[in-house]
């Protein structure tokens, strides 16, 4: 009987699934499908068609014809594009250091306690909030020879009026003063999540064994925030790199070409000179570039890590 039972119900559930439906695998393409078509319309086509103008001769008004690589040959010999390079390399190191440095020494400072610290950080991050323009006018006004406040204010000390962003030789530093008071606040941020998550037994340890501020801070505090201090430089690298909306503002590349980045260089060769074709080929390089950066500092970043995990 128990066998029989056994059959029985064997026979039922065979029955039972034969009449079941076949159950499909799980089809996620309907889901899929709509990001791709957003990134091949916003990323992938603009890019593809940035490729074909730049081996285009392009000029609006003109009739259009392929030369293929000749732009980016026209390029190796373009003074100009050189010197703008150079001048977006000296701009971008300049922009990384001087935040990296004042941020890290505001971090130390807000990150003892004292009254109204807490205020205080919130004024001291209040620059990062303004528009780029908004700051730019500012700051242009400041820097006026005759009617800015900044060369007032030296006048007290003896120090003659300057003429900042008005002198080939000092626009650079000028402009690297703005990003400067702009994006120090940023690297603070950075840096006291780093001093927050420091541990404070290796303090105590230290303490015990006589070490003094400094030693403390090159031995310990330097190394366990060294990550921090790498995505600072990785944020403030690719920003400062690609920087416009100041410098145009400003200066617009000028006096001369005295300021004139990549990024300007490039803007005016498609919107004030109407040459498509070759700015699309800057564009290209200038992609390239911001990629073989982002690429080392990464690269950079990663082995810190990697030392840091050792280290524990």
């Amino acid at each position: 009987m128990v066998s029989v039972s056994i059959e029985h119900n064997a026979a039922v559930t065979k029955v039972a699934q034969r009449s079941k439906p076949p159950r499909l695998a799980p089809n996620y393409w309907p889901f899929v499908i709509p990001a791709l078509v957003v990134i091949g319309a916003v990323i992938v086509f603009p890019w593809v068609f940035t490729l074909w103008m730049s081996a285009q001769r392009w000029t609006l008004g003109q009739e259009q014809s392929f030369i293929g690589f000749d732009n980016y040959i026209r390029l190796a010999s373009d003074a100009r594009f050189w010197e703008s390079l150079w001048h977006t390399l000296v701009y971008t190191v300049l922009s990384v250091v001087a935040p990296l440095f004042l941020g890290t020494l505001a971090a130390l400072v807000f990150d003892a306690q004292f009254p109204l610290r807490g205020f205080l950080r919130g004024v001291f991050v209040m620059p990062m909030m303004a528009t780029p323009v908004a700051i730019a006018l500012v700051w242009t006004m400041m820097f006026h020879p005759q009617l800015g406040v900044l060369n007032y204010l030296l006048s007290f000390i003896g120090i003659g009026p300057l003429e900042w962003i008005y002198n080939q030789s000092t626009v650079i530093p000028s402009l690297v003063l703005v990003e400067t008071w702009q994006w120090t606040p940023l690297v603070m941020l950075i840096v006291l999540g780093g001093l927050a998550a420091v541990p404070r037994e290796p303090y105590e340890s230290a303490e015990i064994d006589g070490a003094n501020a400094w030693q403390k801070f090159r031995y310990l505090t330097m190394p366990m925030i060294a990550p921090f201090l790498m995505i600072a430089v990785i944020i403030r690298s690719i920003d400062a790199v690609k920087s416009f909306d100041i410098i145009y503002a400003m200066t617009q590349g000028g006096p001369g070409t005295a300021s004139e980045t990549i990024n300007i260089y490039l803007y005016n060769t498609a919107f004030a000179y109407y040459d498509i074709g070759y700015a699309s080929a800057m564009a290209v390089v200038f992609f390239i570039v911001i990629i073989a950066l982002s690429f080392v500092l990464l690269m950079v970043r990663a082995r810190t890590q990697w030392n840091e995990m050792e280290d524990r």
